[in-house]
């Protein structure tokens, strides 16, 4: 098994965030919802589904901020309150484990060399079988479903 790390977004470009009321968040694009079921609002800094109570953003973020044709943005949910990003080592969160995921392997360019779908059950496996190839620098992994980014994965 390869070494590798999971980790959450960093919550300060979020952080100011927290606390707008709702008209102040929606000129910035952001919508703030409450969470009425779990899972479904996957934080991605704590990389946890947010409880039923709980209240999480909704924004648009460029989680490939790349200078190649893969540069990408997506909607993504944010804990409101998030502070400390996750970090998983050799360990797949439950976030990722209950889900269908598409996983897509980038080199040090920001190119794509790689892409697979699998559940998140047997992530481990596809990251292994990616970090095989030398040439490969990182992962993103996406909710295969509706292809919000979902986490970060590197070598560790």
């Amino acid at each position: 098994m390869s070494g590798f790390a999971i980790t959450g977004l960093d919550p300060a470009p979020f952080v100011p965030l927290y606390g707008f009321d709702d008209a102040t968040l929606a000129g910035l694009g952001v919508v703030r919802m409450p969470v009425d079921a779990k899972p479904g609002f996957p934080c991605r800094v704590s990389l946890e589904d947010a409880a039923p109570g709980e209240q999480v953003l909704l924004l648009n973020y460029e989680h490939l901020p790349v200078a190649s044709p893969y540069r990408q943005r997506h909607a993504i949910f944010v804990r409101e309150g998030a502070t400390e990003p996750a970090r998983f080592e050799n360990e797949v969160p439950d976030q990722l484990v209950i889900r269908t995921l598409s996983v897509r392997a980038y080199d040090a360019d920001g190119m794509m060399t790689e892409a697979d779908l699998t559940e998140g059950r047997d992530l481990e496996a596809l990251i292994d079988r990616f970090f095989a190839d030398p040439t490969v620098a990182y992962l993103h992994a996406h909710n295969a479903k509706r292809g919000c980014f979902a986490a970060r994965i590197d070598r560790a």
